[in-house]
């Protein structure tokens, strides 16, 4: 079930984009390793132990290790790979897991290589198990190409305000983050969770209302990252995750009264700078809370390390490329 609250008796899916698959033996990765676009692990309840916890992948004919979600939609094309957005499990369509996938296409020899070039939804059907071979894919109009300061995408975080996942002020909708432009200016949009494969009905806040039309969803917030959320604090505040500018070393967090904001100005919450001295190429990204595996009075928090160099540095020092969580107390 989708939960807004801690759940110690429930199941997480939780979802990886790229993910490298492989050994380490005395803090060096053994050969060979394999590096897929996005896998996922079961949690069991919320303590995080070994014995909860399982991951998972698919195969290819090789009996090699191969990405479990692979675009195959009509307008995908070959050599196209998905990285992951958020997701929910959506308890007014028979607890079908819904989550954003998106289309990436490599570009070139930089860091950063690549470019989105469409957003998916993907739907896995109650009870679905790994590797989901009867996932349903989705193409979606919430990808905004344009100029850099103007494309954008939906599906970086989501908040499910419904009575049914437990919302302390529920009104019904499932909230759909978005993030554009080399500002991270954040977007919002809603729809009601049985309506949600239907596009036309999703609306977006201008900055006073809601409406319909994508392009003139306004900012919410800025120097957010492309992995996010926002989540429903006890005191009747909402508050915004992020990694501040997308790769800054700061977990900031932002306060709102409403899912849509304003939202105030950047709290910082955590400074991963530790984590980059571990070598001269790393970088922190995509930080976010966890609600449903946040104890009372806490957000259980994780972010991401990974290297502008990263194959010659994961031979070196594998054990960077895993999240770290924190744990932060919300007063007032």
């Amino acid at each position: 079930m989708e939960s807004a609250i801690a759940d110690t008796s429930g199941k997480t899916l939780v979802l990886f984009s790229d993910s490298l698959i492989g050994e380490i033996t005395d803090g060096k990765l053994d050969s060979p390793f394999v590096m897929i676009n996005n896998s996922v692990a079961w949690l069991e309840g919320a303590e995080p132990t070994e014995s909860n916890i399982s991951f998972h992948w698919a195969l290819d004919e090789q009996n090699l290790p191969q990405s479990l979600f692979i675009p195959n939609t009509p307008n995908s094309n070959p050599g196209e790979y998905f990285w992951l957005g958020d997701g929910f499990v959506n308890q007014a369509r028979n607890n079908d897991i819904y989550l954003f996938g998106y289309r990436i296409t490599t570009t070139g020899t930089d860091a950063f290589n690549f470019k989105e070039v469409g957003n998916t939804l993907i739907v896995l059907p109650s009870g679905s198990k790994p590797p989901f071979k009867d996932q349903r894919q989705i193409d979606t109009p919430f990808y905004m190409e344009g100029k850099p300061e103007s494309t954008g995408s939906f599906g970086a975080g989501i908040l499910v305000n419904t009575k049914d996942a437990g919302a302390l002020r529920p009104d019904g909708y499932v909230y759909i983050y978005g993030v554009k432009g080399n500002k991270k200016e954040v977007m919002v949009a809603r729809v009601k969770p049985n309506d949600i494969e239907k596009f036309n009905l999703w609306t977006f806040w201008d900055g006073t209302d809601w409406q319909s039309e994508m392009k003139q969803a306004a900012s919410i917030a800025d120097r957010g990252s492309n992995e996010l959320s926002v989540t429903s604090l006890d005191d009747g505040r909402y508050a915004m995750v992020f990694q501040t500018d997308g790769i800054a070393s700061t977990v900031g967090l932002r306060l709102a009264l409403s899912p849509q904001g304003p939202f105030g100005p950047i709290i910082a919450v955590w400074d991963a700078s530790a984590d980059l001295n571990e070598g001269k190429h790393l970088f922190s990204y995509n930080a976010k809370a966890h609600p449903s595996l946040s104890m009372p009075g806490e957000l259980l928090i994780s972010y991401n390390i990974n290297s502008f160099e990263f194959f010659a540095d994961v031979e070196i020092s594998p054990n960077f490329y895993r999240p770290r969580f924190i744990r932060v107390k919300i007063g007032d």
